[in-house]
């Protein structure tokens, strides 16, 4: 059986952490392990940010929606923006790459994204927002350790 839920809000810095316990919430069902909660409360914070300081260019003109998903043990997240695009993904996706550096960004985001996450897709185009879609297996049936 597949489980949804779409959260759509306001693109505005102080929403970040609502995203992150929301989603954070809805995934705990699956009976995650920390480490596991941690690295996808981590993601949705660093794809929400992305999409209010480059998205929107941190103007707080529009929205943000994150579709969450659960299917057996599988967490999909999509998280999308109707923001300016990214005009070069593979250039957004290095290592400490930033196009706003005088924010003091670490350019870490994508690879935080991909390093969490069994496979991260950037869905883009330029004028026309940007749509990242995260999957995760949460291992069920762990063996309990006495």
């Amino acid at each position: 059986m597949r489980n949804d839920m779409t959260l759509t809000f306001t693109a505005v810095s102080e929403n970040e952490s609502f995203a992150r316990v929301t989603v954070a919430a809805f995934v705990a069902q699956l009976d995650p392990t920390l480490d596991e909660l941690t690295e996808i409360k981590t993601v949705v914070s660093e794809a929400v940010t992305n999409c209010i300081i480059h998205g929107y260019e941190n103007s707080g003109a529009g929205k943000v929606t994150i579709k969450a998903s659960i299917e057996n043990e599988m967490v999909t997240l999509e998280v999308h923006d109707d923001g300016v695009g990214i005009s070069d993904v593979e250039r957004a996706k290095q290592p400490l790459f930033t196009t706003k550096p005088e924010l003091e960004r670490s350019g870490m985001g994508f690879t935080i994204m991909e390093n969490f996450m069994d496979h991260v897709v950037i869905e883009t185009e330029a004028g026309k927002g940007t749509t990242i879609i995260m999957t995760k297996e949460i291992a069920r049936n762990r063996a309990v350790c006495k």
